[in-house]
């Protein structure tokens, strides 16, 4: 029974999480204009922020992981959700771009967030209910990722600053909720070692690649985040230049598709994953995925758009399948440790995938060719669903990371 509250807090977290996020898009531009006082500065500073947040999380997560592995998940994720915090009341408040690379970086390193709400819900999920405790998850990811812009771009035309305060006290208020009523997943083994090896980023990715089954499940979710990742950095620049489309009417579509998303996974993920298996699952939701993003680069209409977007939606159920998969790879005691390594190797893809895809996405418009984006999103997609269904299904090797 005392485990009872801690799903729905980690759904609460994630959500409050991605709203603190959201809220903060819409104006960060403002903040950093009028902090430097120079547009261009300002998107120098920007950049700067991003990478420096993306490297201190890819150098923290698997020592975050390994914590949580040794001393209990829950204070890794207090001191998550506090950083964060912090972070945000910094930007509230800050009169200079260099406070808040210093904060920012310190957030980064912090960031152990879905580290650790993974690795939880290993723990309290038995394996058959899993895949349908992460469809759960991403549908607090996409309801979060509703609410936080449209909140953000409220309270930012009332003060630059405020929707900063907003995320600093959504981050408090959870990290307060979380003290009084998370109860720990497992109590922690000190006997796990906190040695290089297993901390530093690169030794754990070396050894999470060296397993046969969890290796190549990981090379399928980078491949996967790639191609995710290359959508979320074009798709607004995309519909505006095929479409004619305004930032009402895009932001409209990606409200929806993100609504429809959330309640797919939340209703429909665990039925699917019980009835198709892990496995089949995973590689179903990729080949819609190669099927979107394909289709998406030669749709010329509004029309062809639409069914894709659809298509999309049916997709999201293969990233909760693959997420227990991998789950199910990694003993009790190294959850942590496998979910940070994990982190590290998404926190890389996301420090250079958003600047890269828009070079090559301005390029390509360049040639009046931008669709080919996503040729090369749904060639990722391809890619990792080759290596799904690979990879042997049911068979778990337990090596300690």
């Amino acid at each position: 029974m005392r485990r009872a509250p801690a799903l729905s807090f980690l759904l609460v977290t994630v959500f409050l999480d991605i709203v603190g996020l959201g809220l903060i898009v819409p104006i960060t531009p403002a903040l950093l204009t009028a902090v430097t006082a120079d547009p261009s500065q300002a998107v120098l500073w920007s950049g700067l922020l991003g990478t420096a947040f993306g490297l201190l999380q890819f150098a923290a997560a698997p020592l975050l992981g390994r914590l949580s592995d040794r001393y209990g998940r829950r204070p890794v994720l207090l001191l998550s959700l506090g950083c964060l915090g912090v972070d945000w009341l910094a930007h509230a408040i800050a009169g200079s771009p260099g406070t808040l690379l210093v904060f920012h970086a310190i957030a980064g390193a912090c960031a152990g967030t879905n580290t650790v709400v993974n690795a939880y819900i290993a723990d309290v999920t038995p394996p058959e209910r899993r895949a349908r405790a992460y469809g759960l998850v991403g549908a607090a990811f996409g309801l979060g990722f509703v609410a936080g812009p449209t909140i953000g771009g409220l309270l930012g035309a009332v003060d630059v600053r405020l929707p900063f305060l907003a995320a600093a006290a959504l981050s408090f208020a959870n990290l307060a909720y979380g003290a009084l009523i998370l109860p720990e997943s497992r109590p922690g083994d000190r006997t796990t070692p906190l040695t290089l090896r297993a901390t530093n980023p690169v030794s754990a990715i070396t050894a999470i690649l060296r397993r046969p089954v969890l290796g190549r499940l990981a090379q399928a979710r980078l491949c996967a985040d790639l191609a995710r990742m290359i959508h979320q950095a074009t798709w607004a620049f995309f519909l505006t230049y095929r479409f004619g489309w305004d930032t009402t009417h895009v932001g409209l579509v990606i409200a929806a598709v993100a609504l429809a998303g959330a309640l797919f996974q939340a209703r429909a993920v665990g039925p699917v994953v019980r009835r198709l298996g892990e496995k089949r699952t995973a590689v179903g939701g990729g080949l819609l995925s190669v099927t979107t993003f394909f289709g998406t680069a030669f749709a010329s209409t509004p029309g062809q758009l639409y069914p894709l977007l659809t298509v999309g939606v049916l997709a999201s159920a293969g990233g909760a399948a693959a997420q227990s998969w991998i789950s199910g790879t990694a003993g009790a005691d190294e959850q942590g440790t496998v979910q940070g390594g994990l982190s590290a190797i998404g926190a890389v893809a996301e420090a250079v995938v958003p600047l890269a895809a828009g070079v090559a996405f301005g390029a390509l418009v360049a040639y009046g060719k931008p669709g080919l984006i996503f040729v090369v999103a749904a060639t990722l997609a391809a890619a990792s669903t080759v290596l799904l269904a690979l990879t042997p299904a049911g068979e778990s090797v337990r090596t300690t990371v």
